[in-house]
């Protein structure tokens, strides 16, 4: 029995409904992906039980394994692989190695991954720039992956909540979008959040009911602003 995976071979981001989805295009049962699977990586472990709760998402595949199932459904790895969140599955989407990316970005391997597997991101100016280069990040998923989204979302609470214009240059500042490309977003985000507010009160729900909304409303400020932002680009 093969032993637990190592932290370097914890499941990616697996899009388990395309796994099904492209098994059952081409006509094959979780039996015959096990089968393809021990004949072909000798991964004898993984069992029509296994396949089925990948595609249920009760399970994910390793990487080793992610790649291994891809050549069993003819397709490419990217197909297999959900919306990427930290910086590991940022660079496994793209198919790089831990040391490939640590040496393009002129950072010491070991650094590098303790930045994966702990989610805090310690590279200066000009690492995280070339980071972003090289894994192709969005500013979105740029502050997402070296932890900047904690204060962007204190910036926007407070934009919501106050003046707006007041912190409109902090947060071109933090994101490295012109002012003038946040004035819409910005705008829009207090109107909806005053509104809000305002609209729970006059139906006489009270106060608590109005903070409720609003505290709903900031635990996805964050979301709501680069949704926003790049509506707008």
């Amino acid at each position: 029995m093969p032993g637990p995976p190592s932290p370097h071979d914890r499941p990616a981001p697996f899009d388990a409904a395309a796994a099904r989805r492209i098994r059952e295009s081409l006509g094959m049962t979780p039996s015959h992906v096990a089968h393809g699977l021990h004949a072909a990586f000798g991964l004898r472990h993984v069992t029509p039980d296994t396949v089925i709760a990948w595609e249920r998402g009760t399970a994910a595949p390793s990487p080793s394994e992610l790649t291994a199932l891809s050549s069993v459904l003819w397709c490419d790895p990217t197909q297999l692989i959900g919306t990427p969140r930290g910086l590991r599955e940022h660079r496994l989407v793209r198919g790089y190695a831990a040391a490939d990316v640590a040496r393009a970005i002129g950072m010491d391997v070991g650094a590098y991954e303790h930045a994966e597997l702990t989610g805090v991101w310690t590279g200066d100016a000009r690492q995280t720039a070339a980071l972003t280069s090289v894994l192709g990040l969005s500013s979105r998923d740029r502050m997402g992956v070296t932890g900047d989204d904690e204060r962007l979302a204190g910036l926007l609470g407070d934009a919501v909540s106050t003046r707006w214009q007041a912190h409109i240059r902090a947060i071109a500042k933090l994101t490295g979008h012109d002012r003038r490309t946040l004035d819409g977003p910005l705008r829009t985000m207090h109107q909806e959040y005053q509104h809000l507010m305002t609209a729970t009160l006059s139906r006489g729900a009270g106060a608590a009911a109005s903070g409720e909304q609003g505290r709903a409303y900031l635990e996805q400020v964050v979301d709501r602003f680069w949704d926003l932002v790049e509506a707008s680009a």
